[in-house]
């Protein structure tokens, strides 16, 4: 006989807005813990960079000083990623923290030789990178994976709005504070942060019992890189972007007068990518989509080897800035395809890699520019961005395949293990 019992409802899906995810406290604590750090980084990042200008008037160390603390996080990366992993997360970033905080607050003594300001800037890029990975891992575990999209959008569009506002604030603060002034806020910044992580973050109990260290990262080290598919997407979310962003560095050279309307609407073109691609395309609509945004990252910038007027070029890089937001569905991939036990290791290494690549393409494209027209040279890294797009696409196609095998966590783990 028929039953008269209801017909059970069909699941719902988990919901994955952004107000959702910020009612889950330790989501709300990273992401706000993060948001901190990003703005005390800044602040401290300009005020160095400022300090640094008066006292030598180089172009070359004021940029190192903006961007020395990049070359630092590969250090991390092939060095103690590994404690990023480790059985007490919550403990492991807290302590990092507390690391940041003690260089941060350093640099704001008024005497201190530019040597040391420069050293601890780079213990400060590589305890960083740690605390990255360690953040990332606890992230993963933290919301669900048909979420993790969602959170790195809204956090990638907290990290852009927090750098530009932190920029403007840094400028006006700098005339009322002075560079140690600015250091100590960007300090209290950072203890805030601390203390919004030890609050709200709890520790996890499904972690390794490993030893984290030296040996540990470089065995999970040449574990991923041994693998095609996380290769190709590692050299995909490195190389492309960081080759973009030597583009950038050329803005001042190329048209003084409007390089900052030029840096405004790359960033603006991110926000506005992370929104679209992170809050309002399916994960399936980002997974196809991630082709041809890597494509949208570096086209427009072709441009440039007509001389475009200056509304043409704005209008360049405002669509080309919503190609970065290619690192969503990539990262989704990587994190299908990564074991639980090195979610963090993984995307720190991530981090690290895109960082240095950032810094290397700012490096390379000022050299370049050293010889050849600013214009001409952000033509040929473009052209250079979107060969390595089109020549490893192959390779990331299969790992879209391979991510799509993997639908359910316990295959995941199964065939993700390296």
């Amino acid at each position: 006989m028929p039953s008269d019992a209801p017909s059970p409802l069909p699941a719902q899906p988990p919901r994955t807005g952004y107000r959702a995810l910020l009612r889950n406290r330790e989501f709300a604590g990273l992401y706000t813990g993060f948001t901190l750090a990003v703005a005390a980084s800044t602040l401290a990042g300009f005020a160095l960079a400022t300090l640094v200008d008066h006292q030598t008037g180089s172009p070359l160390l004021t940029a190192l000083s903006m961007y020395g603390a990049t070359f630092a996080t590969v250090l991390g990366a092939l060095t103690l990623m590994s404690v990023a992993d480790g059985h007490r997360p919550r403990r492991t970033l807290t302590a990092l923290q507390c690391v940041s905080l003690a260089v941060t607050a350093a640099q704001a003594l008024p005497a201190l030789p530019l040597a040391v300001r420069f050293a601890l800037l780079l213990v400060l890029g590589f305890f960083q990178s740690l605390g990255t990975g360690a953040r990332m891992g606890l992230l993963a575990e933290t919301v669900p994976t048909a979420s993790y999209a969602t959170a790195r959008s809204l956090m990638n569009i907290t990290a852009g709005a927090t750098a530009v506002l932190g920029y403007a604030a840094g400028a006006a603060l700098l005339r009322l504070l002075h560079p140690p002034g600015v250091f100590t806020l960007a300090a209290v910044l950072t203890a805030t942060a601390l203390a919004v992580t030890a609050a709200t973050v709890r520790e996890r109990s499904v972690r390794p019992t490993s030893r984290p260290g030296l040996r540990r990262t470089r065995t999970a080290n040449r574990a991923l890189f041994s693998r095609s598919g996380p290769r190709a997407l590692l050299l995909n979310l490195w190389v492309p972007g960081g080759l973009i962003v030597g583009c950038e560095a050329l803005f001042l050279s190329y048209a003084p007068d409007v390089a900052g309307a030029l840096l405004a609407a790359v960033s603006a073109g991110m926000l506005l990518g992370d929104l679209i691609v992170g809050r309002l395309l399916t994960a399936g609509q980002r997974s196809r989509a991630a082709f041809p945004l890597r494509l949208l990252l570096a086209a427009p910038f072709l441009l440039f080897a007509a001389d475009p007027p200056p509304g043409a070029a704005i209008a360049a890089v405002f669509v080309a800035g919503a190609g970065f937001a290619a690192t969503l569905p990539l990262q989704e991939r990587l994190l299908a395809l990564t074991p639980p036990a090195i979610r963090g290791h993984v995307q720190g290494v991530d981090s690290a890699g895109r960082m240095t690549c950032q810094g290397l393409g700012a490096a390379l494209a000022g050299a370049a520019a050293q010889y050849a027209d600013p214009g001409t040279v952000m033509t040929a890294l473009a052209a250079l961005s979107l060969t390595v797009t089109l020549a490893s696409r192959p390779f990331v196609s299969r790992a879209r395949r391979l991510h799509h095998d993997l639908g359910t966590p316990d295959r995941r783990e199964e065939r993700a293990a390296p």
